[in-house]
């Protein structure tokens, strides 16, 4: 006698698609689904890497005792891993549609894994630097590919809740860092701040090679090899004059050197790509009116976020007078605030307003937050300022998951890599600039006026420079006005209850559908 089949299974007699991925006894082999695989392994990348910018930071000053080297020379542990991020980051959309997105991701993971263990092992300022330097070739590499498997696997319907994922490594890392970075060097070693990636890196690793699948490759076309070397060298020069400038001053001859020629190189390189075919950088993707304004809107508020972040971390330890590890747990509510906020743009505000509207009022949000920040001073309680922190990571929260989503809504599968690559290149740069232009007017503000006793000095640099971190999120709301919603469409997606049945003759049970 057979078994009568419930509404919650049943059988099904005879061959079937995918039959062939069944073992001999006819038992299917349970298979992760590829959104799940690449969510995963993507997110444990982007982790890696946004907290590496973060955490290296900390142990600075532990590295120059160690390595007995001047503060301005151990610069170059971050330097040589920002200016390899930009040099490899171009490269990465050809490579993908090329080798497969797969395996230039598992590559890259395993490049920064391997590159983070060499540099806990470090013996001397050159080698590590060297080191850092490789860990940037699987930075560059890892984060546009990934972003391409994502975008390819989830429909535009479902971007927005993707992107919601993505924001925890985006708000957590860069608030973790600080903290963890702070425990390593006082109670462990400086060395942790890169192993502490090895263990991410493995898990990533393995994941991907159990069940990351490889995705259908477009027609990558012939290497741009003129292409790759303009953007990396011109994106390496500027981004090495703009790391510099800061420390060094605007006026010595190599800041002045290596930005001009990087701007010229990337001057060259529009003229250059607009004449080829097949690209490397596909400017005319900028033709596309919401990928344009999306682009604008994500680079001026990563200078003003990434900038503020990276202030922020200097005001508590600089102008308050926090230890490293203090600063890091006050920095922390702004990551708790952009997941908080994130949960509520998936599932509330962008079905029910689009991207356009968040995106502006959520720039706003960010500038109030950065302008009250300006009046925070010595007597304040320090709960004021992590209530601010907190408000602008809600705040932010409504324009990166819009910005993610609605970018590429109008962008092909065939597109998508060179897309993805356009997209945090300018993203990096607009992060370097804004920490670039903040740490200048920290510098001249605090350089022009000094106080006996305490350094109330510091205290107006950093408040000029939150003002224009403030001024920066303002530009960008600017930009985001002249996102169409229409455009992003097919992103925009009503939720709304139905029934679903539960099983044959059983009574139904209301369940939350994305329609």
């Amino acid at each position: 006698m057979m078994a009568r089949p419930t509404g919650l299974c049943r059988i099904v007699p005879g061959p079937t698609p995918g039959a062939d991925r069944y073992p001999a006894h006819g038992m299917p082999r349970r298979e992760i689904s590829q959104r799940l695989a690449i969510g995963v392994v993507y997110v444990g990348a982007l982790f890696m890497t946004i907290m590496d910018t973060t955490i290296v930071n900390v142990a600075l000053p532990t590295l120059g005792r160690d390595f007995h080297v001047r503060s301005t020379g151990v610069d170059m542990v971050v330097i040589g891993f920002l200016v390899s991020l930009a040099v490899f980051i171009p490269a990465s959309g050809w490579l993908g549609d090329r080798f497969g997105p797969r395996r230039v991701l598992l590559a890259s993971i395993a490049i920064f894994t391997v590159a983070s263990a060499l540099c806990g092992q470090a013996s001397s300022l050159g080698e590590l630097t060297v080191l850092r330097v490789l860990q940037g070739v699987g930075g560059g590499l890892m984060t546009p590919v990934g972003m391409t498997m994502m975008w390819r696997a989830f429909p535009p319907a479902e971007r927005v809740r993707a992107a919601a994922v993505l924001l925890v490594p985006t708000a957590l890392a860069p608030a973790l860092g600080p903290v963890l970075g702070g425990l390593f060097v006082t109670d462990l070693s400086w060395r942790w701040v890169f192993y502490v990636n090895v263990p991410i890196g493995i898990v990533a690793l393995t994941f991907g090679l159990l069940f990351l699948r490889e995705q259908e490759k477009p027609d990558s076309g012939p290497f741009d090899l003129g292409g790759l070397v303009l953007s990396g060298t011109g994106f390496g020069l500027l981004m090495y004059g703009l790391s510099e400038g800061p420390v060094k001053g605007w006026s010595a001859t190599d800041v002045i050197a290596t930005s001009v020629a990087g701007a010229l190189l990337l001057l060259w390189l529009v003229r250059f790509e607009l004449r080829r075919a097949q690209p490397l950088i596909d400017l005319r993707l900028f033709r596309d009116r919401l990928f344009r304004s999306a682009n604008g809107t994500m680079f001026l508020a990563s200078a003003a976020f990434l900038g503020v972040l990276y202030m922020v971390a200097l005001f508590y330890q600089y102008g308050l007078g926090l230890t490293a590890l203090g600063s890091g747990l006050s920095t922390f509510p702004e990551a708790l605030g952009v997941m908080a906020g994130s949960q509520i743009v998936t599932r509330v505000l962008y079905p029910s307003f689009g991207p356009r509207r968040l995106m502006m009022g959520g720039l706003v949000g960010i500038a109030v937050g950065m302008a009250c920040l300006s009046l925070v001073g010595d007597h304040t309680s320090l709960w004021i300022a992590r209530l601010l922190l907190f408000e602008m990571g809600m705040a932010m929260s409504n324009v990166f998951v819009p910005t993610q989503a609605a970018a590429f809504a109008t962008i092909s599968t065939a597109d998508m890599g060179r897309a993805s690559t356009f997209f945090n290149a300018q993203r990096q740069l607009g992060g370097a600039i804004g920490v670039a232009v903040l740490t200048t007017v920290l510098s001249a503000v605090g350089a022009a006026a000094t106080t006996v006793g305490r350094p109330s000095s510091h205290l107006a640099g950093f408040h000029v420079a939150f003002l224009a971190a403030a001024g920066f999120a303002l530009a960008g709301a600017i930009v985001a006005s002249t996102v169409k919603d229409e455009d992003a469409a097919n992103t925009i997606v009503k939720r709304h209850r139905r029934v679903v049945p539960t099983g044959a003759g059983s009574e139904t049970a209301p369940a939350e559908a994305v329609i």
